[in-house]
């Protein structure tokens, strides 16, 4: 599929898309964000008003069946991700949907199977993949610098927010029949994913998820030990309820360690035989549109996406071999 134009309708028009990506649909060439869905009209009519958008619905089907809109943003939270995206796959048009990419490993291969069906683009939103700090990781070790690469480690830690700690009205981001799991699917995919793009698949994950604060339903902390199909090794630790903030990832090798944060400033450290190396980046105001641009140029015709369905999906498969005993109980 090649389009002249991509213009956007966004299914979910909420916190995610008023910084981060909505504004980017119309700040990149040949893109332009046409239209604008939320189940409540007013709220809708509101970002299309803040956003200079042509169009806004209280419905997705009448979105998706716009013909002035010829991609589809999905930007709800994943219990819905799979229903708009075979609906929008129906419709013939391309699909750009909002990490974690469904609730679970089968709702991905849902997904995916619907859009080849109607060979139609599908895409996830890990947009880490193309930013600065990442693809400055990635040269490293291409370089090969850091020699054979041995292991990965990933270290995140927080303290419980309260909204996720409000019983009355807890955040989705905490409800598995919203999330698919607790702030472990919410924030910890964007790391496994990063790790996806840097080392690449992983062929075999085991670990434990609880709930050790008892403030929610949904898993708060997870550990992981896995093996990329490299044979490279990984670990990681993921803790939402802890006293304070900590995150960061290492990747060593034989010959020298690289060490970066998946959310915070902190800088790209490499230390190796040839000594310390530090590198600091700013994100972009719209952190999406570097990310945005591979997936319009890929509609194009004139470049490529780093993360398609089938590649987002084995972040799902990872978080679900995590979580399937912890959710059997």
């Amino acid at each position: 599929m090649s389009l002249s134009t991509v213009r956007w309708g966004i299914i979910g028009c909420g916190d995610v898309t008023e910084v981060k990506s909505g504004p980017a649909f119309s700040k990149i060439a040949n893109s332009e964000l046409v239209a604008v869905m939320r189940r409540n009209g007013e709220l809708a009519r509101d970002y299309a008003e803040r956003h200079h958008v042509p169009k806004w619905y209280d419905d997705a089907d009448k979105l998706i069946h716009d013909p002035e809109v010829n991609a589809i943003y999905i930007a709800t939270p994943p219990a819905f991700h799979k229903e708009y995206a075979i609906k929008a796959a129906a419709a013939g048009k391309p699909i750009y949907v909002e990490k974690p990419m469904a609730l679970n490993y089968e709702e991905c291969v849902e997904m995916i199977k619907a859009c080849a069906d109607r060979n139609v683009p599908l895409y996830v939103a890990y947009y880490r993949r193309a930013l600065p700090k990442f693809l400055k990781v990635k040269e490293i070790i291409e370089s090969g610098i850091l020699g054979d690469i041995r292991f990965a480690m990933t270290t995140h830690y927080r303290s419980a927010g309260d909204k996720e700690v409000d019983t009355q009205s807890p955040s989705w981001r905490v409800q598995p029949d919203l999330a698919g799991g607790g702030l472990f699917f919410d924030v910890a995919s964007h790391t496994i994913d990063i790790f996806d793009f840097l080392l690449g698949p992983v062929k075999e994950v085991k670990g434990f998820a609880s709930n050790q604060h008892g403030a929610y339903q949904a898993e708060d902390i997870v550990t992981a030990t896995y093996i990329f199909e490299s044979g490279v090794h990984g670990t990681g630790t993921w803790c939402f309820s802890a006293s304070e903030e900590y995150e960061m990832n290492e990747i060593i090798g034989s010959n020298g360690k690289v060490t970066f944060s998946t959310f915070g400033e902190e800088p790209v450290r490499l230390i190796s035989s040839q000594g310390e190396e530090q590198w600091s980046f700013e994100n972009p105001i719209h952190i999406q549109q570097p990310f945005i641009e591979t997936v319009v140029s890929d509609l194009l015709g004139t470049g490529k996406c780093s993360c398609t369905g089938k590649i987002g999906a084995r972040t799902n498969w990872f978080m679900d071999e995590l979580v399937k005993e912890y959710y059997k109980k």
